[in-house]
Parts: structure tokens; C-alpha cells; sequence
């Protein structure tokens, strides 16, 4: 096997990898045989990770894959090896944490050099084909790392050897069990609410992240001690997010982050995970504050969705780029999205100046000389109206132009969030649309990503990739336990008791806790626990917060057992460390303080209508609700259904297995539920 065997991204699943099938570099996807490749041919891995939303992954594809010299470089020295982080999180997991050990700043695209057994020794992000921006071209630093490959070889396989050691100690490491105190939701908050934007939300500075899973942790805090301080400061970004630039004010939906500190100038992606930990933010700040903004943004948001997000078959895609063509045809970051003045005003005629007043369009735009629709200036106010009209005429023009590429993979984890966030709005507005597209993901899920029996990660076009990582199955547990809740279909509460015992007999490690990577995946240089957050919570988050929702959809004292057990195993291995793992903060909620509601009535019955309002107005993030005509129609192995009242409407809580008496009236409820700080 030579240099001269070609690039093999021809038959690949994902559309970023596809994206570079006719690059002239020999790229292969990720495996076995590349190691085996590697070794037979005495080169470093030169491993390039990205996605298809990434505007810097462009420019370098562009720069240096795309040109034949650059190209000649990588095929001589090296085996070069592209990776869809989002299709093998895992693999870019392992290297960006070896690329923080290495003491540079993560990003992508992502640029590792190993050895041929898949040892990192060197790296960083972006590379520029010619020195520029303060960093050195691309072949001089392909050049200097073969150079040293050759003449300090022995250097090279101590340090990488002394690195992976570090990472299989920090990312696959067990611990004894700890107690749950540690992870104390007062103290996380504190901290947290330190680093807030007072003025804006957000975190301090720039670029401002949505950071979904500290927003968590502040809600928790504002729900469960009452902290008004911590309510204000999540209810602050969530208006933020719904009224800035980095919201799409026509088509819905969000963008992946801000640029700026002020939320204008958004990194144009929009991000399937990002919009579905948005939807549920929400939807808990609807219930907070029942503003109309909130419910609009999830209106929106949900119609994005169906429109531009749902692929054959009912899955639900995995982004949208930044990048799409100008006037001219050239990729342009935001190019679909942003406006000039006289587009408006031939646009929208006699409304233009009320509207260009609202959303900040003028001549001279806010950024490069084009308007960012946006409704956090001075010059908007909340009383202002929506101009929905307006933005759909805007909508239909924008429609005209060349759309950004969209990224159709399905990915199990991120389909399991929006599923779960789709049912939750549902339940929350009413909204029978984000039902019906909950139901159809799962569906497909089920049925096109369950191959021979096992659960894969990613599926395109009627293939799928990937062994599921144990964030697959705690994402999709929990989108299965809540459709059950909404529905009362027994069939998907079967399906997480099959997920459950899945991610048992794959990931688990033999004493109650689980690995990210399962147990015969052989082409990971350490087998990975899944603990640090990233955009989203960790593998572990989920794994604890879907065996805990299992538990109380259940009743297994056996489930809840497994659930507190990882929960105790991770707090062994954190420490309860809130800036590392919110995630896992956030899931051990339910363990501390789940319930079950148990609402029974029928719909036409104005005392029930009043009984479902009051369960509304109190919002609890552990509480799972169930609400039927009957309590006949639950399934009789919950503790909920053997309790029987005397008349309808009647509502009761269970707390630890055990139910409280039922209560009647609206008023009654609303005390039962009041947990108070």
C-alpha cells in the first residue's frame, strides 16, 4: 500500500466528508486499517477534524486541500486521515483534549499530527496555506513536524506516549463511588452567576455562547432556592437570544454563537443541539413569565424545524452551513441572511420605515455594510409590534436566494435532545406540530438507525455510521420517557426499557457506571468516559438524567438504583465540579428531587382545564406529569396507578415511591406542587 492509492472519501456517509471526496489530498475516513496504513508506511497521521457548518473548515479546505502543491506535501510525508466530528465525537473529543493538553486553544477545523499508532505529539487549528495572521504556512509546519519525525523520532514517541498515559488517565479514569452532595446546585449557581453579563445575558465579553448548560444550572438555582438574582439572569439571556442578531427574526431558529458581545453579529451556522436546548429554555421561560415573546420564538423555532430541518423519513438534519453563495456565486459567511436598505424598502413599499426602525436597517447597515435583523438597539421597544407580515413577505424573498448547504446526517444524540425539547413545547403551548414532528424523529430513529439489532450514531440517506455512543442512548431514554408522558403510548416506554438494557450490556463498566465508546469499539486510543460538557451536556449527563426519567416512568427500584449508582461513580470521578460538568449537576436533579404528577380529568371539564393551569403555573424541571381521563389508563405498574380517587377531576404527587393523598381543587394542587425555595 503507497501514497499513490487516492482518496477514499468517496463512499462516505457524512456530507462533510463528502464535501472533500475530489480534494487531491489521499484522505481516508478514520479506522482500523488507517492505523495498520500508518504503521506499514513508517508516517504520522496527519488528522484533520471538522464539520460541514465550520466557516474557518472551509477556508482551509479552500487554502490547502484544495491545492495540488499542498496536497503533493500531505501525500509524501504523511497518512492524512478527515473526521466528521460530529459523526465520531469521540475521536475529536480524545484529540481537542489533547490539544488543550499541548497548551493551545481548541477550535475548528482541528489539526492533530500522531503517531502511526494514534499517539498525539503535536497540533493546532487553523492553518493558513501561506504565514499570515501570526502563524506559519501550512507546509512549513508539515515540513517541520516530518523533519522532526525523522531526525527525533525517539523525542517524539516519549512525549506521545507520556500524553496519551495523561489523557487515559483524565478521560477514562474510574473512582470510587462519592456522595451526591458534592453536586451542590446553590454553590454551581454562585459561581456562575459571577461570570454573567449583567446589561446583556450571556457570559462576560466575546464571542457570547448560549452556553445551554450553565443556563440550566441558573434556572435550577431560580427554581429550586428561589434566587431571584440567578431568575433574572437566565430570563435576561433568553430575551437576548430571542430579540439579537444571533436569532433568525424570519425564518426562526438560532445561530451557533455571537461574534461580538452584544448579540449582533452571529457565526451564521444554525446547529440542530443549539436550537433544541433553546426550545426547552423557552419553554421554561414561558412558564416563568407566560410572555408572549417566548411563545413566538418557540412558534418559530418549530416551524424552522419542519421546514428546513426535517429529511426523508422524518429525521431531523444535523445544521445548516454559514457559508452560501453571494450575488456573484462566491461562498460568502452570511451571505443568506442579511439585508441592504433598498432590498427592504422594494421589499416591503409603504411599511419599510416602521419596520427598518425596529430591526435596525439603515444605509449604512451594522455590519460590513448590511443590515443584521435584530431588535436589541435603542431604537425597538417590547411594545413595538412583531411585523409578521413583514418578515414573511421578507421570508419569501430571502427563499429566492441560494440557501446555505444543509448537513442531512441524523445523529441519534442530537435527535433525542430535539425530540425530548419538541415534546416538552408541546406540552407547554399546546403546539400539536412540535408533537407530531417528535413523534415522526423517534420513529425514524427507531426504525432506520437500529441496524441488526444495535443502535447506530449517525444515518444519511438510507446508511448509517457509527457504533451509538452512551449519549445516544440517555439523549433518546429521555426523548422516549417523554413521549411517553404526553401520550401515555406504552410502546415508547418499552423502547427505553430496550435502550436502557442496550446501553447496559455496550457501555456499561461493570460496576454501575458507563464509557462513552462501547465496549468493541477498537479504533479508540482510550476507551472514554464521556464527562466534560461541551455546546451540549456530557455523555454521563445523559446517561444519569434518562435512567432517572426511565425510574419515574417505571417505577423500578431496580432503574433508579442503576441511576443513582452512575451518578455516584461520576461524583467520584468530578468532584461535583459545576465549571467542568453543569451537565452532570443538572442531571442528578431528579435524583435529589424528582416527582410524578398524576392529573385525571376530562378535557371538557372547566375545574380539570382549571386543575391543568395550576400544575402549568408551577414549574418544576424533575417532575414527571402524566394527565389521562383516568387513572385506568396508566400502566399499572407505576405506584401513580394504584392510587384511586373518589371523584374527577383529582390530581396526586409521588416523591421516593410513595403518594400523597389525592387533591380535588385548583387551588389545592397549586400548594401541593409549591416546593418552595
Amino acid at each position: 500500500m503507497t501514497e499513490t492509492s487516492g482518496n477514499r472519501l468517496g463512499d462516505a456517509v457524512s456530507p462533510y466528508l463528502q464535501q472533500h471526496r475530489d480534494n487531491p489530498v489521499h484522505w481516508r475516513e478514520w479506522s482500523d486499517q488507517v492505523l495498520e496504513e500508518a504503521k506499514a508506511l513508517d508516517r504520522p497521521i496527519l488528522l484533520s477534524v471538522g464539520y460541514a457548518a465550520c466557516h474557518w473548515c472551509h477556508v482551509m479546505a479552500h487554502e490547502s486541500f484544495e491545492n495540488e502543491e499542498v496536497a503533493a506535501v500531505m501525500n509524501r510525508l504523511f497518512v492524512n486521515v478527515k473526521v466528521d466530528r460530529e459523526e465520531r465525537p469521540d475521536i475529536d473529543h480524545l484529540y481537542m483534549t489533547a490539544l488543550h493538553a499541548l497548551g493551545e486553544q481548541g477550535g475548528w477545523p482541528m489539526t492533530m499530527f500522531l503517531t502511526p499508532d494514534g499517539k498525539p505529539f503535536f497540533g493546532g487549528t487553523y492553518y493558513p496555506r501561506e504565514p499570515r495572521y501570526g502563524r506559519p504556512g501550512f507546509v512549513q509546519v508539515m515540513e517541520a513536524i516530518a523533519a522532526a519525525w525523522r531526525d527525533r523520532r525517539e523525542e517524539i514517541m516519549t512525549s506521545a506516549g507520556t500524553i496519551s498515559d495523561r489523557l487515559g488517565e483524565f478521560l477514562s479514569r474510574s473512582d470510587k463511588a462519592g456522595p451526591l452532595k458534592v453536586f451542590d446546585i446553590a454553590a454551581a449557581a454562585e459561581r456562575i452567576g459571577t461570570m454573567m453579563d449583567p446589561v446583556r445575558g450571556g457570559m462576560r465579553g466575546a464571542p457570547k455562547f448560549p452556553n445551554a448548560p450553565y443556563m440550566e444550572i441558573l434556572a435550577r438555582s431560580a427554581l429550586e432556592d428561589g434566587r431571584a438574582a440567578h431568575r433574572d439572569a437566565f430570563l435576561r439571556t433568553i430575551r437576548s437570544l430571542s430579540c439579537g442578531g444571533i436569532y433568525d427574526h424570519l425564518g426562526g431558529g438560532l445561530h451557533r454563537y455571537s461574534t461580538d458581545d452584544r448579540w449582533l453579529v452571529p457565526h451564521f451556522e444554525k446547529m440542530l443541539y443549539d436550537n433544541a436546548q433553546f426550545l426547552r429554555h423557552l419553554s421554561w421561560a414561558f412558564r416563568m413569565t407566560g410572555e408572549p415573546l417566548f411563545r413566538t420564538r418557540i412558534a418559530e423555532t418549530v416551524g424552522w424545524l419542519k421546514r428546513e430541518m426535517r429529511v426523508e423519513g422524518g429525521g431531523l438534519a444535523a445544521s445548516l452551513d454559514a457559508d452560501s453563495p453571494d450575488a456573484d456565486g462566491h461562498p460568502e459567511e452570511g451571505a443568506y441572511y442579511v439585508w441592504r436598505e433598498d432590498e427592504i424598502d422594494s421589499s416591503l413599499g409603504a411599511s419599510a420605515t416602521a419596520f427598518k426602525r425596529v430591526y435596525d436597517v439603515t444605509a449604512r447597515g451594522n455590519w460590513e455594510g448590511k443590515a443584521i435583523l435584530h431588535r436589541l438597539h435603542p431604537g425597538a421597544q417590547s411594545s413595538d409590534p412583531d411585523f409578521a407580515e413583514e418578515r414573511a413577505a421578507l421570508l419569501t424573498v430571502r427563499e429566492g436566494r441560494a440557501a446555505p448547504g444543509r448537513d442531512d446526517k441524523v445523529l441519534a444524540d442530537w435527535n433525542g435532545m430535539a425530540i425530548r425539547a419538541l415534546t416538552e413545547v408541546s406540552r407547554s403551548t399546546g403546539n400539536e406540530e412540535a408533537l407530531e414532528l417528535a413523534r415522526d424523529a423517534f420513529g425514524f430513529v427507531m426504525r432506520e438507525m437500529v441496524v441488526d439489532g444495535r443502535l447506530r450514531h449517525a444515518a444519511r440517506g438510507g446508511r448509517t455510521a457509527g457504533l451509538a455512543l452512551s449519549s445516544d442512548y440517555g439523549a433518546l431514554i429521555q426523548a422516549a420517557v417523554a413521549l411517553f408522558a404526553a401520550t401515555l403510548d406504552g410502546d415508547y416506554r418499552d423502547k427505553a426499557e430496550w435502550l436502557a438494557g442496550e446501553l447496559t450490556l455496550w457501555h456499561g463498566d461493570g460496576e454501575g457506571g458507563h464509557f462513552m465508546t462501547a465496549s468493541d469499539s477498537s479504533d479508540v486510543l482510550i476507551r472514554l468516559r464521556g464527562d466534560q460538557d461541551d455546546a451540549v451536556p456530557s455523555g454521563t449527563a445523559f446517561v444519569i438524567e434518562g435512567l432517572s426519567m426511565l425510574a419515574q416512568a417505571t417505577g423500578s427500584i431496580a432503574i433508579t438504583e442503576h441511576a443513582e449508582t452512575a451518578a455516584a461513580l461520576a461524583a467520584g470521578r468530578t468532584g461535583g465540579e459545576a465549571t467542568g460538568s453543569p451537565g452532570i449537576l443538572a442531571a442528578t436533579g431528579r435524583l435529589r428531587r424528582g416527582s410524578e404528577l398524576g392529573l385525571f380529568g376530562s378535557a371538557d371539564d372547566a375545574a380539570f382545564s382549571e386543575m391543568l393551569a395550576a400544575a402549568h403555573s408551577q414549574l418544576d424541571l424533575d417532575r414527571l406529569d402524566l394527565v389521562a381521563a383516568s387513572v385506568d389508563l396508566l400502566p399499572h405498574d407505576l405506584p401513580l396507578a394504584s392510587v384511586h380517587p373518589t371523584r374527577l377531576p383529582a390530581a396526586f404527587v409521588c416523591e421516593s415511591r410513595v403518594c400523597r393523598a389525592p387533591v380535588y381543587e385548583p387551588a389545592a394542587l397549586a400548594a401541593l406542587l409549591d416546593r418552595g425555595p
